[in-house]
């Protein structure tokens, strides 16, 4: 907590406190800002995700993550392969330096899963409420146990 206090103080004193206020709210959550100051952009990719890491003052396993450029819609499946092992420690290589180590011919382009997106793919089971071809429970009667004497 300490960390962060001290880098919102860098960053007031840096640029100001009017530009970095404006800063925060132009780009986005306040929460994520704050979270990235003394971070590195280590890079962007395709999608207009960005891929930071905090090497000082955090847990080992904690200090690589991704701020999705759709803020309002995200899954994890927006991350393209070659991103997805830099975050999780499978290589050290950047996904920019994968995409150039990458062969041209191979493989297709990463789009993201749109499974469980708008209401015509999602499945609901027949007594759900918003299945159009709804169960009728009023047929339905509780179980009653019988009164032992």
């Amino acid at each position: 907590m300490a960390s962060v206090v001290k880098n919102v103080l860098k960053g007031i004193k840096e640029r100001g406190l009017l530009t970095f206020a404006r800063d925060l709210r132009e780009e986005g959550f306040l929460q994520t800002k704050i979270h990235n100051i003394g971070a590195t952009l280590v890079g962007v990719d395709k999608f207009g995700n960005k891929y930071y890491q905090k090497l000082e003052g955090t847990q080992y396993g904690r200090h690589r993550w991704v701020e999705y450029a759709s803020k309002d819609r995200y899954n994890a499946s927006q991350v393209p392969p070659e991103w997805h092992g830099w975050l999780h420690f499978i290589t050290d290589h950047t996904g920019d330096e994968l995409l150039m180590l990458k062969p041209k011919r191979y493989g297709l382009d990463h789009k993201e899963n749109s499974t469980g997106e708008g209401d015509e793919y999602i499945y609901h089971s027949k007594g759900h409420t918003l299945n159009p071809g709804q169960r009728d429970w009023t047929r339905y009667q509780s179980w009653q146990p019988t009164k032992t004497q």
